[in-house]
């Protein structure tokens, strides 16, 4: 707020300017009637409260990012959701920033945060990566992560939120091989990224541990998108001998896999199941309903709210480190039994 407005109000009301300051910012003692008809001149002289200010003074924002890979995937909408309705307790405002799936753009997500423009940040990586990490851990305000991840020395200054997609696919997995199915494929991300390399790790756990041969022919990488899926499926439908059930990593790619099987004439699940992962609303939309691995994306986004609130505001913490398990939820499209009724 200006001085010329301060000494407006101030002059209006009949009181000092000092007055005035105290009544807008909270901070001293005011008079009950004195207040009020200071905040009743306020608002005749169309007071906004300068934040750039208030900010200077406090070193508060009152905001924090959520730094997402994919604005398109309706998977963060629910974590979106969870992460606010925690924000908005405590009057916090929540800034979505695009990181693109770029290890660049998650740096400058970082760098936001060191030049204060919001207060924290919980930040969802494909990636964490010994570049990313160290810069996290050179911030001064908190940061919580929604995968896990340990550096080797042990000395993270941030917590994590994270649900074990290993055991997710391994479910899903598991699920196929308990129905007698023996030829499994599996579309993923790039291995070479740590949460592409854990859903891959689930699925081969399940054929080992199943007795299963496991093939390299049936591992597709992709991209989490349907296109992506589509395309993947199609390349395993082309194989000579293809597979009688397709795990995806995700559930766009699943759907792009129905899509595929769909084209080619192909019916779900009598000639191929499909299991999907995400457990969005789209998978119960979809026909046939889609067997998918809830990851409780709307709870993640909850938790590392609330952690991060407690850290702002100084509380302390038992567990840096939370874990939740997925849970398969079977629908029509993995289901092989005529016997079974939809779900």
């Amino acid at each position: 707020m200006s001085k010329n407005t301060i000494y407006q109000i101030a002059e209006q009301v009949g009181v000092s300017p000092s007055t005035v300051s105290r009544a807008l910012s909270g901070n001293g003692y005011c008079g009950k009637r004195t207040k009020l008809k200071i905040m009743e001149a306020a608002k005749a002289l169309n007071y906004a409260p300068d934040q750039a200010a208030k900010m200077l003074k406090t070193r508060k924002t009152n905001k924090i990012i959520f730094a997402v890979p994919d604005i398109c995937n309706p998977f963060y909408f629910d974590m979106i959701n969870g992460i606010n309705q925690v924000a908005e307790e405590y009057g916090y405002l929540l800034i979505l920033f695009y990181t693109k799936h770029r290890l660049s753009e998650e740096l400058k997500a970082i760098q936001n945060v060191k030049e204060r423009a919001a207060d924290g940040m919980i930040m969802v990586s494909f990636h964490f990566c010994e570049e990313n990490i160290q810069a996290i851990n050179d911030l001064s305000a908190p940061v919580v992560l929604t995968n896990q991840y340990v550096s080797p020395a042990g000395e993270d200054r941030f917590d994590y939120v994270y649900v074990d997609t290993f055991a997710g696919t391994k479910q899903g997995t598991e699920h196929l091989i308990q129905q007698g199915m023996e030829r499994i494929a599996f579309i993923g991300g790039s291995l070479r990224e740590q949460t592409g390399l854990q859903r891959y790790g689930g699925y081969r756990e399940a054929l080992l541990e199943g007795g299963l041969p496991y093939a390299d022919e049936l591992v597709k990488e992709s991209d989490y998108t349907e296109a992506g899926g589509y395309e993947a499926a199609k390349q395993l439908l082309l194989l000579n001998n293809r597979p009688q059930a397709i795990v995806a990593a995700n559930d766009l790619m699943a759907i792009g896999v129905m899509h595929a099987c769909e084209e080619a004439g192909l019916s779900i699940p009598r000639d191929m199941a499909v299991v999907g992962m995400d457990n969005l609303d789209i998978s119960s939309r979809v026909h046939p309903k889609l067997t998918s691995v809830s990851l409780m994306q709307e709870e993640i986004g909850k938790q590392a709210a609330r952690i991060l609130m407690n850290r702002l505001h100084g509380n302390d913490i038992s567990d840096r480190a939370v874990k939740m398990m997925p849970k398969l939820v079977v629908r029509q499209s993995s289901k092989r039994q005529a016997s079974d009724s939809n779900i």
